[in-house]
């Protein structure tokens, strides 16, 4: 009887952390963290007071009045102040590792808590941050990749370059033309210094590749197709395109 205890208290508190486990019960019952209600507080006082009863007697609290309360404070409807975190983890839109942050209860402990992102903004837990921040500062620790440069290095090694030449018999990429053609056609800035061509010069149609560096910590090879650039069609002959068609005269009878 005793283990049963034992083994019926290990599943409640299992249960309302919202972590697996695999102790025998029924499916319906094994709720986990996100599915968990919200649980509301609501203060009440009964409207009549119950008078004192005599010692070693039970309250006389039979008669329906006592029954009736009446409401002194409902915190379901109080709007929730924001909750304080501070990430472990670069979180996309959030914020960065050791960023304090202010997000919705809900947001936070439902996502950034049960996955392990963040960490509550505790005396303790701001001086280990501070503390990790100034090792950085100091270069004792690696850098972190900020919160747009991940961004830009997620967009690059999905995206590739395609640069077009027009109809001549000797061309040379160089870093200028490249960096040009990157802020052109996908949006991006790239400085000289990071970016890297192959070592042969590029004079030829075809397919190569170069490498670009993010803020000197993640280095990203990039595609890069040289093509013949299509020739524009001259005027005279888009307008002659664009008239209209003739119109059909009807026969005359003779």
């Amino acid at each position: 009887m005793l283990a049963a205890g034992l083994r019926g208290a290990a599943r409640g508190a299992l249960q309302a952390a919202g972590r697996p486990f695999n102790l025998p019960g029924p499916p319906s019952q094994l709720r986990g963290f996100r599915l968990s209600a919200a649980r509301e507080t609501v203060i009440v006082e009964r409207w009549w007071q119950v008078p004192l009863s005599k010692e070693g007697r039970p309250p006389r609290i039979k008669h329906r009045r006592y029954r009736v309360f009446r409401l002194v404070e409902d915190l379901k409807h109080v709007p929730k102040p924001p909750l304080e975190l501070i990430l472990t983890h670069c979180v996309e839109d959030v914020g960065n590792r050791g960023d304090l942050v202010s997000v919705h209860p809900s947001f936070g402990r439902n996502i950034l808590l049960a996955e392990n992102k963040a960490v509550y903004a505790s005396p303790e837990n701001k001086k280990i941050f501070e503390e990790e921040k100034r090792l950085r500062a100091e270069g004792k620790l690696p850098r972190l990749q900020s919160h747009s440069a991940i961004k830009t290095v997620r967009f690059l090694r999905n995206c590739s370059l395609e640069i077009g030449v027009n109809d001549c018999d000797q061309f040379e990429l160089t870093n200028e033309i490249v960096a040009h053609q990157f802020y052109r056609n996908l949006g991006v800035v790239v400085s000289l210094h990071a970016l890297k061509l192959p070592d042969e010069p590029i004079t030829q149609l075809g397919d190569y590749w170069c490498d670009v560096t993010v803020n000197g910590l993640d280095t990203i090879r990039v595609p890069i197709s040289v093509v013949r650039s299509a020739t524009p069609m001259p005027e005279s002959e888009r307008l002659w395109l664009a008239r209209p068609e003739p119109q059909a005269t009807p026969e005359q009878p003779w």
